[in-house]
Formats: C-alpha cells, sequence, structure tokens
C-alpha cells in the first residue's frame, strides 16, 4: 500500500442511456451486478466481468440528452480475450466492428485491437498470450 491506496475498484462512464449501453458491454462479457438510484438525479449501474467485481460503473444522469465530451486527456479501458479472431467475429454478428484491424504494438506484441461502446468511449481488447 502506498499513500494509504490499496486498489483501483472501478471506472465511471457518463451514459446517454443504460439500455443502449448495458447489452453492449454484455456483448464484451461484462454482467450486470447491480443499480443504485443517486435520488432522483441518476442511476448508476454497476458491471465487471465474471468473478472480478463491480469494475465498470456506467452513471445515466437523468435529463441530459446531449453527448458528453470524451476530451483529449481519456484514453480506453482495456479487457483481455483468449481468442481476439474469434471475439471480434461474434461482436461483428451483433454490429461491433473494430475500428481497424488487430495488430501488435512491437515485435512479438500481444495482438490489439479498439472497439467504441454507443457513447463513443474506446475499449481496447488485448489478446492473451502474444
Amino acid at each position: 500500500m502506498v499513500n494509504g491506496m490499496s486498489e483501483l475498484i472501478h471506472t465511471c462512464y457518463r451514459v446517454l442511456d443504460l439500455e443502449r449501453s448495458v447489452p453492449f458491454y454484455e456483448k464484451l462479457g461484462f454482467e450486470e451486478l447491480h443499480r443504485m438510484p443517486i435520488g432522483d438525479e441518476a442511476t448508476n449501474c454497476f458491471m465487471g466481468l465474471p468473478g472480478d467485481g463491480a469494475r465498470l460503473e456506467l452513471t445515466l444522469n437523468h435529463g441530459v440528452t446531449e453527448p458528453y465530451e470524451i476530451g483529449t486527456g481519456y484514453g480506453h479501458i482495456a479487457i483481455t480475450s483468449n481468442d481476439l479472431d474469434g471475439t471480434l467475429e461474434r461482436l461483428a454478428a451483433d454490429g461491433i466492428e473494430p475500428e481497424r484491424p488487430p495488430y501488435t504494438v512491437r515485435e512479438g506484441g500481444s495482438r490489439i485491437c479498439f472497439v467504441r461502446d454507443p457513447d463513443d468511449y474506446r475499449i481496447e481488447i488485448i489478446e492473451r498470450g502474444g
């Protein structure tokens, strides 16, 4: 433990439509763990990969209809896949296409690619064992 911090527990995205976002993340292997109202202002939906806990918090701020500005500082979240080609084939069947075909960043490195969620957040998919 450094400076009293012990672990990163989740990342939060603000989304415009939980009924659109939740199915997208389910297609990536996440499962909805629970929803929590925040008064009348918002609803938090916690999602996680099986056995890993609530690592992704999707926040719906009621009444917001315009897309959020993602900004230039935000990058992406990353998940792994044991079979990147199979994962991309399954996602394509659900209408989810990668930004570009899989590639490696360095010689001998893992194959990776990126997809975007309904709110334009980037998700990196890294093939294990590369």
